[in-house]
């Protein structure tokens, strides 16, 4: 059970992380050492252990896929955020060039009452 005391810092330790993790660098670091660990001979409990052994490594699995998704997440929305803005630049050249063949007609109104 967690006192009042406790949560804070965990929190604390939890906001942490999720900035630390934004940064690229960061990021693959985390994905290298997981796997590193994964493939590693050393645990931080043995599997040995039958519940206790396969939990840590449950744990680095899934921060390890949780990663790699995300990285691939957004690469696949930056790739389609740059595809849609080179449509859009060709929708606008296209307009663009059909406004200037056009000819301008100005008319003064006049309201009549």
């Amino acid at each position: 059970m967690k006192t009042s005391a406790q949560q804070p810092i965990i929190e604390s330790l939890r906001n942490w992380y999720r900035k630390a993790i934004r940064h690229s660098k960061y990021r693959w670091l985390v994905v290298f050492g997981s796997l590193l660990y994964l493939v590693s001979p050393f645990d931080i409990s043995p599997d040995v252990f039958p519940v206790i052994g396969w939990l840590d490594d449950g744990i680095i699995a899934t921060l390890l896929v949780t990663e790699v998704s995300q990285l691939l997440f957004e690469q696949v929305n930056a790739s389609k955020k740059r595809g849609n803005q080179e449509t859009r630049k060709e929708t606008n050249a296209a307009a663009d060039a059909a406004t200037a063949t056009e000819q301008v007609v100005d008319v003064q109104a006049v309201s009549v009452s």
